[in-house]
C-alpha cells in the first residue's frame, strides 16, 4: 500500500478519534540561499484530545529526526509518508523534528533562485494535501485547528504568513519572525512566504474594520506590480462581500503575493493569497488579461467565506467552495468592479471548460466520489469549477438573487469554522427560499452530463427539444436586423423539463435558446439562425448574445455537427470586427485548435495557410495600440509555428517592423523567435542572443522551450530525455521541454516514441510526485493517427491507479474525438 495516498474511509476515522486542540510549526529557512542545500528544518508540535491508543501523523520529506510523546522520546517509526504515534493518552503534546525538502515542483515549499538579482524566494503550495511536505499535521480538511508559525529566515527579508507578526527578533544576518495564532483552519490553507519581495501597502475600512493589505512580488518585477489596481479592485471586492455576506471579513490581514513557477492561477490562503506571477504583463497586456486578473482576485476573496470560513468535510464536497467562488468571481466582477462583461466571457470561455469536460468518460457529478487523494486532485476540473458555477447560476434564476444570498448568509452563520456537507447548504437553501431543493439536487449535482438544446418543426408546431432532460429556467431571444445592426426583438421566459416542449416563436432570423446563459446546455442553432450568424454574427450588438453564438458554434464544431472550414470561415469573416477583447483571444484559440484537430488532413495545410495569411492582414488592419491589434499579433505568432510561409513577417516583427501601436514585448519576442526556431529559421545563437537580451526566470524558460522546439530529430529527443531523466528540472522548465518536444505539430519528428511513452508512464505515476506525473503523461500523450496504442495499454494496465487511468482514458477520448470529427468533415 502507498501510505502517501490517503483515503477517505481512513481519515473519517482519524477525525472521529482525534480532536485537535493547536498546531505551532518553526521552521529555518536560514540556509535556503545555499543551492547545495536540499533540505530545512521543521519543527511541529501539536496538541490533541485521542480517543483512541494510536494515530498518526502525515510527513513527507527528507527524515524524521525525532518524535516526542507527552515529554517521552520514542522511537521514530515512519515510512516515508506517515508518522506512526501509540500509546497515546487522552490528551496529548506530540512534538516531531524533521527535515523538509524544498521544492521545484511547486508542491510544499517552493524554492526560486532569480537570476536577475540571484536572489532567492520561498513560497508554499499546499492543496489538497500538501501542508506535510513542510509540517508533520493531520492532513485533512475537517480537523481544523489554530496554528503559530515561527520562521528563521535570513535578514532583510519579507517574512509572510497567514497572521501579522507578532514578535520580530533580529540577529547577525538573521530574524526570527513568530506570527500570532490563526483561528481555526485547515492545514491546506496555511502559508508561509519569504525572500526579499517588494512590497506595497494599503488599507480597507469599513465602519471600525481596519483591514491591512499588502501586495508583493519579487524585486525584479517590481516595476510591472500592478499594485494599484490590484488594491483597488481588492477594496472592490471586501466592500461587495461585506455586503452581500453580512459577515465581517474574519482574517485579520488581506496579503496577495505574486511568485514563480506556480501551478495555479492562485490560491486562496487565508491572509496570504498566493497568485501566479503570469498575471503580471511584463509589457504589454489586454484589458482581458486585467479583467481575468480580478476575476480571480475576487474568486479568491469569495474562498474566504466559501472554503476558508466554512470548509468541506472531505474533498466529495469540494464543489462547496470552488463552484461558489467561481460564481462569485463573476458576479463581483460586474457588480462591483469596471469589468462588467464578466458573464460575457464566462459564457464564452469558461463555460466551454465545462461542456468539454462533461462530455469525457470519466465526468462526475458536481458533488462527486472522491475515495482518496489522487481522485481529489484530479477533480479540481471544469466540473467542480465552471459547471459547478453555471449550475449555481441556474439555481440563482430559480430560486431568485436574494434568496440565493440570504442563503450564504445563514450558512455562514451557522457553520462558520465548521466543516460542512452538500446537506447543510441545502438546508439553508430550502429554507430561506420555501422550496424545496432535493429534486433541484438530484437533476444538477449528484448526476452528471448535460443536456443539448434544439428546435424541430413537428406538424407545423415549434418544439424545443432536449436530450439527457433535466429541469431548466430558460430565455429563448428573437434576433432580427435593424439596418447594420441585429438585436433582440423578443424574448420568451420557459420553465421546460420533459424531453419535448411545445412553443410558440415569431418570426425571428436568429433564435437564440439560452439567450441570458441562465441554465447549463449546449444550444443548437437552427438553419435560419445559422445563416444569419455565418452572415451577421457581428452585428449582433449585445456582447452576452455574441457569447453564446461562438458558443454554440465551438460546441457544435467539437460535435462533429458542423463542418471545421465552416467554422473558420466564420471567424475569418468575424473576428477582426469583435470588439470584446475577451471574447476575441477565445475564438482565436479555438480556430487555432480547430485547424489541427478538427479539420480534415487533405485541407489541414490550406485551412493552416489561410489562417495565417488572416491573422497578419488583421493584425495590420486594427486600429493602432489596441487590444485587438495586440491579440491579433499573438495569434499570428502562434500561427507561424505551423507554417514558415510568412517567416519573413514573422522576422520583420522581431526586427522592429511592426505596425503603429504594437508593443513588443519580451514574451510576444520569444512568441515570434519561437515560431522561427520551431520552422527551421532561427539557430542556437539566435536564441542565446535573445537570452542575453531577457536573461530572467522567464526568459530562461523561454529559451529553454525554443531551443527544444528546433526540428531537428536529435534535439527533440534530448528534449524528451529530459522531461523523463532530468530529475533537476522545475514544473516551468519541465513544460518547456514538453512543449518544445511537441512544437510544430511534428509528428515525423516525434512519433518513433509513442511506444515509449507507455512504456513510461506508470513508473512515472509512481515515482514522481503527482504534480510532474500529471505534466508528463498529459503533455506527451502521442497525437496518433488511430486508438490502438492506447487501446493496447489500457486492456494492459487494468490495475494502474485509478487516478493515472483516468488521464490516460481521457486523453484517449481528446483522441477519438479529433480522429472521429476529422473523419466526418465534408
Amino acid at each position: 500500500m502507498n501510505t502517501g495516498i490517503l483515503t477517505r474511509d481512513e481519515t473519517a476515522a482519524r477525525a472521529a478519534a482525534v480532536t485537535v486542540r493547536s498546531i505551532r510549526v518553526e521552521l529555518d529557512v536560514t540556509g535556503a540561499p545555499e543551492r547545495a542545500r536540499t533540505g530545512f528544518p521543521t519543527t511541529t508540535t501539536i496538541e490533541f484530545e485521542a480517543r483512541e491508543p494510536a494515530t498518526w501523523l502525515d510527513f513527507i520529506g527528507e527524515s524524521v529526526d525525532r518524535v516526542v510523546v507527552n515529554g517521552e522520546e520514542r522511537e521514530v517509526a515512519y515510512d516515508g509518508a506517515r508518522v506512526l504515534l501509540d500509546g497515546l493518552a487522552a490528551s496529548n503534546t506530540v512534538v516531531v523534528e524533521a527535515t523538509g525538502a524544498y521544492s521545484r515542483s511547486g508542491e510544499g515549499l517552493h524554492r526560486f533562485h532569480d537570476p536577475v538579482d540571484d536572489e532567492t524566494y520561498l513560497y508554499t503550495q499546499y492543496e489538497p494535501a500538501d501542508a506535510r511536505r513542510v509540517m508533520a499535521c493531520f492532513e485533512q480538511p475537517d480537523l481544523k485547528a489554530s496554528y503559530t508559525f515561527l520562521v528563521h529566515a535570513p535578514a532583510g527579508w519579507e517574512v509572510l504568513s497567514n497572521q501579522a507578526p507578532a514578535r520580530v527578533e533580529t540577529g547577525v544576518g538573521i530574524q526570527t519572525v513568530e506570527f500570532a495564532p490563526t483561528l481555526p483552519i485547515s492545514s491546506y490553507i496555511t502559508a508561509i512566504a519569504a525572500g526579499p519581495y517588494a512590497r506595497v501597502d494599503g488599507e480597507w475600512q469599513r465602519d471600525d474594520q481596519r483591514i491591512a493589505l499588502g501586495v508583493f512580488a519579487r524585486r525584479s518585477l517590481a516595476q510591472h506590480l500592478d499594485a494599484e489596481e490590484i488594491l483597488e479592485v481588492t477594496r472592490q471586492g471586501l466592500d461587495f462581500f461585506t455586503d452581500a455576506f453580512a459577515y465581517p471579513y474574519p482574517w485579520g490581514k488581506y496579503d496577495q503575493i505574486f511568485v514563480p513557477e506556480y501551478n495555479l492561477g492562485a490560491m486562496e490562503n487565508p491572509g496570504l493569497v498566493t497568485f501566479t506571477e503570469a498575471y503580471l504583463s511584463r509589457g504589454a497586456a489586454t484589458d482581458a488579461q486585467r479583467a481575468a486578473r480580478a476575476n480571480t482576485i475576487l474568486h479568491e476573496m469569495a474562498h474566504m467565506w466559501f472554503g476558508d470560513l466554512v470548509t468541506m468535510r472531505w474533498w466529495d464536497d469540494l464543489w462547496l467552495k470552488e463552484s461558489f467562488a467561481d460564481y462569485m468571481g463573476a458576479h463581483a466582477s460586474a457588480a462591483a468592479t469596471r469589468y462588467t462583461d464578466a458573464w460575457v466571457k464566462f459564457a464564452a470561455s469558461r463555460k466551454a471548460w465545462a461542456y468539454q469536460q462533461d462530455q469525457l468518460p470519466t465526468t462526475h457529478p458536481i458533488v462527486a466520489d472522491i475515495p482518496d487523494l489522487d481522485a481529489a486532485k484530479l477533480n479540481f476540473d471544469g466540473i467542480t469549477y465552471a459547471k459547478g458555477a453555471s449550475v449555481l447560476k441556474q439555481l440563482v434564476a430559480f430560486v431568485g438573487e436574494e434568496a440565493f444570498f440570504e442563503g450564504a448568509r445563514r450558512y455562514f452563520a451557522a457553520h462558520a469554522f465548521g466543516n460542512t456537507t452538500l446537506a447543510d447548504l441545502l438546508a439553508e437553501l430550502s429554507a430561506v427560499s420555501g422550496r424545496d431543493l432535493s429534486e433541484w439536487s438530484r437533476a444538477w449535482l449528484e448526476t452528471s452530463g448535460m443536456s443539448t438544446l434544439w428546435l424541430e418543426d413537428e406538424g407545423g408546431e415549434g418544439m424545443l427539444v432536449q436530450s439527457d432532460p433535466r429541469p431548466h429556467r430558460l430565455r429563448v431571444g428573437l434576433y432580427s436586423r435593424e439596418g447594420d445592426r441585429l438585436v433582440r426583438r423578443d424574448q420568451i421566459a420557459m420553465d421546460i423539463a420533459g424531453e419535448r416542449t411545445p412553443i410558440t416563436l415569431p418570426d425571428a432570423e436568429l433564435v437564440i435558446l439560452n439567450d441570458d446563459d441562465l441554465t447549463y446546455a449546449k444550444a443548437r442553432l437552427d438553419d435560419r439562425s445559422l445563416t444569419t450568424v455565418e452572415e451577421s454574427l457581428s452585428a449582433i450588438d449585445d456582447p452576452l448574445a455574441r457569447a453564446l453564438v461562438w458558443s454554440s458554434l465551438w460546441n457544435a464544431t467539437r460535435d462533429g455537427d458542423l463542418d471545421a472550414r465552416r467554422y473558420l470561415g466564420s471567424v475569418r469573416a468575424h473576428a477582426h470586427r469583435e470588439p470584446n477583447g475577451g471574447l476575441l483571444v477565445g475564438v482565436l484559440a479555438n480556430a487555432a485548435f480547430a485547424i489541427r484537430h478538427f479539420v480534415a488532413d487533405v485541407h489541414q495545410d490550406e485551412e493552416q495557410r489561410s489562417w495565417l495569411a488572416a491573422s497578419l492582414v488583421a493584425l495590420w488592419d486594427a486600429e493602432a495600440g489596441s487590444d485587438a491589434q495586440l491579440s491579433w499579433a499573438r495569434a499570428f505568432a502562434a500561427a507561424s509555428a505551423y507554417d514558415d510561409h510568412h517567416a519573413p513577417q514573422v522576422r520583420e516583427l522581431l526586427d522592429g517592423h511592426v505596425p503603429d501601436g504594437l508593443t513588443v514585448d519580451p514574451d510576444l519576442r520569444w512568441q515570434l523567435l519561437t515560431a522561427l526556431a520551431t520552422t527551421g529559421h532561427a539557430s542556437a545563437q539566435e536564441i542565446a542572443a535573445e537570452l542575453e537580451r531577457d536573461d530572467t526566470g522567464t526568459g530562461r524558460t523561454a529559451a529553454r522551450r525554443a531551443l527544444a522546439s528546433r526540428p531537428d530529430p536529435a534535439v527533440r529527443a534530448a528534449a524528451w530525455d529530459a522531461a523523463w531523466n532530468d530529475l533537476s528540472l522545475s514544473n516551468d522548465h519541465l513544460d518547456a521541454e514538453i512543449g518544445g518536444f511537441r512544437a510544430g505539430g511534428r509528428r515525423d519528428l516525434i512519433e518513433s516514441f509513442d511506444d515509449e511513452y507507455f512504456f513510461r508512464i506508470r513508473e512515472a505515476w509512481q515515482d514522481r510526485s503527482i504534480e510532474i506525473a500529471r505534466r508528463l503523461v498529459l503533455g506527451l500523450f502521442p497525437a496518433s493517427p488511430t486508438t490502438d496504442a492506447v487501446d493496447a495499454w489500457l486492456a494492459a494496465e487494468e490495475d494502474a491507479p485509478a487516478a493515472l487511468r483516468r488521464l490516460v482514458i481521457e486523453q484517449r477520448d481528446h483522441l477519438a474525438r479529433d480522429i472521429r470529427v476529422r473523419a466526418a468533415q465534408g
